[in-house]
């Protein structure tokens, strides 16, 4: 699916599988996560100590559209501190920054197969016209930012259309780097470069010295969108037409197959014949789960994770549901469910946490129905005193019977995980956050901030009045 509208990252993983680089063409894992120890080496050497610069096969995946005396400024240039810093100006939640987020540079766009939050970088809608200020587009990121770095997530960047009209000075390079400070790169997950160029090679050597080898890990080369599809659904991410132009050009030199035509998963398997197992859960509809299950409403999945979570020692785990698992033990369990056997957590809460999310997000159509999409993401504009009303007329008179079920089902549980925040930190408002885009979106699956701002608060709703809605 192609999508023009953009919008606005748990580097930390430890314990997890080190994620594998997809590019056939770099000789190194880059070190981008901070560390003081190789921050207080770099420093003894003196601010004046050349970097040095490795030679690089040319990148069959180059556009050419970043200047070499760009790559070489960037590449030979020493790393000296920037006097003035992004972050001395304290951001407010009442900052316009409707300029910025016009362009669509940033998007976020729900939750990866792994219940991590998806933030969508396009470096070709970085607009041309010089006047744009690179300083406020920083302190944006840094605001949208601030929403989700809590709990885990993904980073896509895709590079095609950076070039010398719209390419950011190495001072903001330095800037930006300066401006993450470790809450940003604690929780995120995995960083996908997708088209890399050699200017990403060179950035990302330059910033080395500074930064620990625990990021190298995370980060992935995408060469082509076929690749990305085996981590990302592609229908779930908003893709300028740019890069999916770039993409098939370099399919075409290389001969490879689509994107399309590599991922069988995406293709409506009951349109075009495919088989589906009956006792099958995940990327099937509620009704569908009903009928080969007896007639009962509550997803077998569903059921098998919340009775598994609502166990005292379950409750109290910190950051339940912010958390990811492992991918293996995701996709195994996800396959066992699909068979109709049972699955052992194994003492993983996160397990059974990242499966709930991922079954909700799966379902051929979301639980709060796209029908109520629309009405739903005008919630924002509402009064306080509206918001009730309109929310129980939501669901108690416009959503299905088996949806409200599952729903109250839900809630009902989560409202249990709120009662122990002291110990798992997880309020009604960081619930929301993980389980609101997981709850609702469009059916061209994009979410700009400004739906999903107004999901979260619609959710929120759901949970700190749950009593009052549901007549519990």
């Amino acid at each position: 699916m192609m999508c023009e509208p953009a919008t606005s990252t748990n580097l930390g993983g430890d314990g997890e599988d080190p994620y594998p680089s997809l590019s056939d063409y770099h000789d190194y894992e880059p070190n981008l996560e901070f560390d003081d120890t190789e921050l207080e080496q770099v420093a003894s050497t003196g601010a004046e100590e050349e970097i040095r610069v490795f030679e690089y096969l040319e990148s069959p995946v180059s556009d050419g559209t970043i200047e070499e005396n760009f790559e070489e400024e960037l590449a030979a240039a020493p790393f000296i501190p920037e006097p003035e810093s992004i972050t001395t100006t304290p951001l407010q939640d009442e900052e316009d920054f409707g300029d910025i987020a016009q362009h669509g540079i940033l998007e976020v766009v729900g939750d990866d197969a792994y219940g991590r939050k998806i933030i969508v970088v396009a470096a070709c809608k970085l607009p041309s016209d010089k006047s744009f200020n690179h300083q406020r587009f920083l302190r944006y990121l840094l605001y949208t930012l601030d929403k989700y770095v809590e709990q885990d997530y993904s980073l896509v960047y895709f590079h095609h259309g950076l070039n010398s009209k719209n390419k950011p000075s190495y001072t903001w390079l330095i800037q930006a780097y300066r401006a993450f400070e470790r809450k940003y790169r604690k929780n995120l997950k995995a960083l996908y470069l997708v088209h890399p160029t050699n200017f990403i090679r060179l950035a990302l050597q330059v910033f080395k010295p500074f930064v620990s080898a625990k990021f190298g890990r995370k980060v992935m080369y995408i060469s082509y969108l076929s690749e990305l599809n085996q981590h990302i659904r592609l229908d779930q991410l908003c893709i300028p037409n740019a890069v999916h132009e770039y993409d098939a050009q370099l399919l075409a030199k290389e001969k490879k197959p689509s994107a399309a035509a590599s991922n069988p998963s995406q293709i409506n398997s009951t349109e075009n014949g495919k088989a589906i197992l009956e006792t099958q859960q995940f990327g099937v509809s509620l009704a569908f789960i009903k009928e080969n299950n007896g007639g009962e409403v509550i997803p077998p999945i569903m059921k098998t994770c919340i009775e598994y979570l609502s166990q005292p020692e379950a409750l109290a785990t910190d950051g339940l549901f912010r958390r990811s698992a492992s991918t293996v033990l995701v996709k195994e369990s996800q396959a066992k469910a699909n068979r109709g056997e049972l699955i052992d957590f194994k003492g993983d809460f996160h397990l059974a946490a990242v499966l709930i999310k991922a079954f909700l997000r799966e379902l051929e159509e979301p639980l709060m129905t796209f029908d109520l999409f629309e009405e739903i993401v005008e919630f924002q504009k509402l009064t306080k005193d509206e918001r009730g009303s309109f929310v129980k007329q939501i669901v108690l008179e416009k959503l299905p019977e088996d949806n409200y079920a599952v729903l109250k089902y839900l809630i009902h549980f989560l409202a249990k995980v709120m009662d122990r925040a002291d110990l798992n930190k997880m309020t009604s408002s960081n619930l929301a956050v993980v389980f609101g885009p997981n709850l609702l979106w469009s059916e061209n699956l994009t979410l700009n901030l400004a739906a999903i701002s107004s999901i979260n608060m619609f959710t929120e709703f759901l949970l700190s009045d749950y009593e009052e809605i549901f007549l519990i």
